[in-house]
């Protein structure tokens, strides 16, 4: 069997290597691709680092990464639309087809859903395979780099987009890279102001070069009334929650306008505690849970802004490294010296 390099799981524990897999064979319902870029997600980094959720989620050994472009180098006996040689990123989302959201257009919260990288073998490797409806065709244009990093940009639009935002003053708590995405596609989409918060100053100033027009820092005292001054005393129209951390949802809460949207996307690592009274019901606040893409609807919203040119994604991409030098790119995501925006692998 053909060989190639990946990064593996090995085990339960902290860490990775790099090993010499056998190059996976496509049922007849999939591709296999010839990985030209990969990026690595937090998600990634929770599983290298063997936390709470990796170890109550993951069944090692396994190759891990879901995020990536490539060429078409098989196709399955049963695919149609797809040929050799396209350029393709991969929805990391794997549907049943056949639950009752997969049957009623809501695939990218399947009931059964599998994730490409977590639950089946990923793409930190030469190849990876990926069932064809999960494949999204690229243009050729599209430098390796970008299409690499369509799957996370996709919930920074379907976070951002779920709702129009033109017009709207839009605050954007967390300014990882799916928070400095959702600045850029915000401010792109017509808000009227785009506000950022976050406490690393490295990642506030990529939230300037995406596009935010006012940046805080999260621990500000003054953060509550900076917002109002900035909205004429009524509060921001959407709140963008991309962190996760319990101060900044309550935080989003309390500078919402009444009858505004709130939008959650961080994930808490503990159940929060909210004045749900005074900052939902009273409110009127409209609140969206974010998981994935819709697919595909997202994604053609997604390469209908790329193509516009008003919104560009490449300064969150901050590193660079050559699949082997993994180490390298967990150690950046990990550091307090740097600032590190979004990370890619190229094999």
């Amino acid at each position: 069997m053909p060989k190639m390099k990946a990064i593996q799981k090995p085990g339960p524990r902290e860490g990775a290597q790099i090993v010499e897999a056998e190059v996976p064979t496509p049922g007849p319902h999939d591709l296999l691709i010839r990985v030209r870029a990969t990026s690595v997600c937090g998600t990634d980094l929770h599983i290298y680092k063997w936390d709470a959720w990796a170890k109550s989620r993951l069944k090692p050994p396994l190759i891990f990464g879901h995020e990536c472009c490539g060429e078409v180098v098989q196709v399955g006996a049963s695919v149609r639309g797809f040929a050799l040689g396209d350029y393709v990123s991969a929805e990391s989302h794997i549907p049943c087809g056949y639950c009752f959201q997969c049957r009623t257009g809501l695939q990218h919260i399947c009931s059964n859903l599998s994730i490409l990288g977590v639950d089946v073998n990923g793409c930190f490797a030469d190849y990876v395979t990926i069932p064809a409806t999960c494949a999204w065709k690229n243009d050729p244009s599209l430098p390796v780099e970008i299409g690499s990093i369509l799957e996370p940009m996709g919930n920074a639009v379907y976070a951002t987009l779920i709702e129009d935002v033109s017009g709207r003053s839009v605050a954007v708590f967390g300014c990882g890279p799916t928070g400095l995405f959702s600045a850029g596609i915000a401010k792109a989409s017509g808000a009227s102001v785009v506000i950022a918060i976050d406490l690393n100053p490295g990642r506030m100033e990529l939230a300037r070069k995406m596009g935010a027009d006012e940046v805080i820092a999260g621990n500000d005292p003054e953060l509550a009334d900076k917002v109002a001054r900035l909205t004429g005393d009524l509060g921001v129209d959407v709140v963008l929650e991309m962190s996760g951390a319990a101060p900044a949802i309550r935080a989003g809460f309390k500078i919402l306008k009444k009858g505004g949207r709130f939008t959650a996307f961080g994930l808490p690592t503990q159940p929060v505690e909210l004045d749900f009274a005074n900052d939902v019901i009273f409110k009127g606040a409209r609140v969206f849970g974010i998981n994935g893409r819709e697919m595909f609807t997202t994604w053609y919203k997604m390469i209908g802004l790329l193509k516009s040119g008003r919104f560009k994604p490449d300064p969150v991409i901050t590193h660079k490294f050559r699949l082997e030098d993994f180490e390298k790119a967990f150690a950046a995501m990990q550091s307090t010296e740097t600032t590190c925006g979004k990370v890619v692998l190229l094999p």
